[in-house]
């Protein structure tokens, strides 16, 4: 048995334990990075999101519909009483990232959870992106963050059992329409570069960032919209992905860990700081040298279209 296959048969089993349930009962994200949670988008990631056990979708949506604020809060005033602001409140690109392992896997999401998908349109900011950090909602001339705005992009576009609405057309236009300004990973003002390890293809990427995450919602958006890529982005894009892409596929540069640190509950029920506690999935689809089917098999659909 290789790693990999050692490595799944570990995820498939936690996932389908009384461990997991207990845990998403505790809190439906943390801990990072192995809580069920993580190893559910994982999977969902790698296409095997038909795998997570149904008893562990069901707990987790089951959860979902108490366990966080229905609203983004952007005033202290949003916040109820009892509202833990860490483990009670979600971002958005969390969210996005909910909808669409949730929609994968066979959730009527919209009737499940029907605050998810309004959030989307409700918080786009007047630049067409959105912004995790609440204080950008106040402010008179606000940023978005790419990192916020891509999963509630996706969540919009790919999750779908009906014609899109008009106001959803106008969100992914606006939506778009930010990516290309940013050239996918530049500032507006100075084009220069807002994070240097957006530039190379990472995985998994959970709720994180890099130019062909944005550059696949671009080209699965411009197959239904018609909407022009400009050819110098579509140019870059091929000269970077170029840099990854082997006979064998993509490959990764390096293991993909974003953070050490996780909130972790205490044995007395209480949550603080400490370590974060990896997987064993996480490190065999994740290192120097790996070929990476995902998003070879997403390239594919994207990398020939002009």
């Amino acid at each position: 048995m290789n790693s990999l296959t050692s490595a799944l048969e570990k995820t498939r089993s936690y996932l389908g334990s009384s461990e997991a349930l207990k845990s998403i009962e505790r809190d439906p994200y943390w801990p990072k990075w192995n809580g069920p949670w993580w190893h559910m988008l994982l999977l969902h990631e790698m296409d095997l999101t038909a795998e997570i056990p149904a008893e562990t979708m069901a707990k987790m949506v089951q959860v979902l519909k108490t366990h966080y604020l229905p609203v983004f809060p952007i005033k202290p005033e949003d916040i109820t009483a009892g509202i833990n602001p860490i483990t009670n409140i979600a971002c958005l690109c969390e969210v996005g990232c909910l909808y669409q392992v949730l929609f994968s896997y066979g959730i009527d999401v919209d009737e499940e959870l029907p605050w998810m998908r309004p959030w989307f349109l409700r918080y786009q900011l007047p630049d067409g992106g959105l912004n995790c950090d609440e204080k950008a909602y106040a402010k008179a001339h606000s940023k978005s963050s790419i990192v916020s705005t891509l999963p509630c992009l996706e969540a919009v576009l790919f999750c779908r059992k009906r014609e899109l609405s008009g106001e959803e057309i106008a969100f992914l236009d606006r939506g778009a329409d930010y990516l290309i300004g940013q050239r996918l990973f530049r500032k507006i003002s100075t084009g220069e570069v807002i994070d240097p390890s957006w530039m190379e293809i990472r995985f998994p990427r959970f709720y994180e960032y890099d130019f062909f995450r944005g550059y696949y919602f671009l080209a699965k958006w411009r197959e239904i919209s018609g909407k022009t890529i400009p050819e110098e982005l579509v140019n870059e894009v091929k000269e970077l992905v170029s840099q990854q892409l082997t006979d064998k596929g993509i490959i990764l540069k390096r293991y993909n860990l974003f953070d050490t640190r996780s909130y972790n509950q205490k044995s007395d029920g209480s949550w603080s700081w400490g370590h974060a506690s990896e997987f064993d999935l996480m490190k065999a689809v994740s290192f120097e040298g790996q070929v990476c089917p995902s998003l070879t098999r997403k390239w594919k659909e994207v990398g020939h279209a002009r």
